[in-house]
């Protein structure tokens, strides 16, 4: 969702591009084809650690212990609502055009009767959810994911999925959004709402990984691969992708 400039900025990105080629080098014998700046993914996969552990996770673990269970899912459920309309525009220019359509109803079912998308009552009536973004268009379209790559605040992407964030950004119905002070808030909710999601997943990922930065990133390829191909079996499977599957990388 967006900010009067998409919300994830290009100058992130743009920052991410100048840095590579500073990055800390892995000896060749332990490099992963897919991670060919691990040297550089791991330093800024410590720095997002630190922030989010100082600043975002705190609040996020506030909001999950006290905040009611009732307030959480309809917090979520509003959210989850409007991402609806970044689905339905990637569905259709994946020419599906009968999610594309069970999309736009789920908007006008959760919108009018859901009280502005507070409550789903479009799941119950059999009208799915779908989960695309333009990261996986580009891959329906042979565009391949590209070298996997850590970016400053926002996290785990790939290099053809980075760019692919601003493209959802302005599709998202918070980018046209005027009022700044609102749309910042509802932001700040966002993210907080969405940590919060993550941390069961991530407190399962510490009881079993030795190394949390590999573990985050082949999850993270594996989910990315399952998305792209409407849940067909790739050529690896990683255990760990079921307990990601409602993980949105909107870090």
């Amino acid at each position: 969702m967006k900010l009067s400039k998409p919300r994830h900025p290009v100058w992130l990105l743009l920052l991410t591009v100048l840095l590579l080629p500073a990055c800390a080098t892995v000896p060749p014998e332990s490099r992963d084809p897919r991670d060919p700046w691990e040297g550089y993914n791991r330093a800024m996969f410590q720095f997002n650690d630190a922030v989010d552990s100082a600043v975002i996770k705190p609040v996020a673990e506030g909001y999950e212990r006290y905040a009611p269970q009732p307030v959480q899912t309809g917090v979520t459920n509003f959210f989850s609502n409007l991402r609806d309309v970044v689905n339905m525009a990637n569905n259709t220019l994946q020419f599906k055009f009968h999610d594309a359509a069970s999309d736009l109803t789920r908007i006008i079912m959760n919108t009018s009767f859901g009280v502005f998308g507070l409550f789903d009552v479009a799941s119950p009536m059999g009208l799915e959810k779908s989960n695309e973004d333009f990261g996986q268009t580009l891959g329906r379209w042979g565009v391949s994911s590209g070298p996997y790559v850590v970016l400053p605040f926002l996290g785990p992407s790939t290099l053809r999925d980075a760019p692919a964030r601003v493209v959802d950004g302005v599709t998202h119905p918070l980018y046209y959004y005027d009022e700044t002070g609102v749309r910042n808030a509802l932001l700040v909710v966002d993210i907080i709402d969405m940590r919060a999601g993550f941390l069961p997943t991530e407190r399962a990922l510490e009881d079993v990984a030795t190394d949390r930065y590999m573990a985050l990133r082949n999850a993270y390829l594996q989910r990315r691969e399952y998305l792209v191909r409407d849940g067909a079996p790739g050529e690896d499977q990683y255990d760990l992708l079921r307990e990601l599957e409602d993980w949105d990388d909107d870090f």
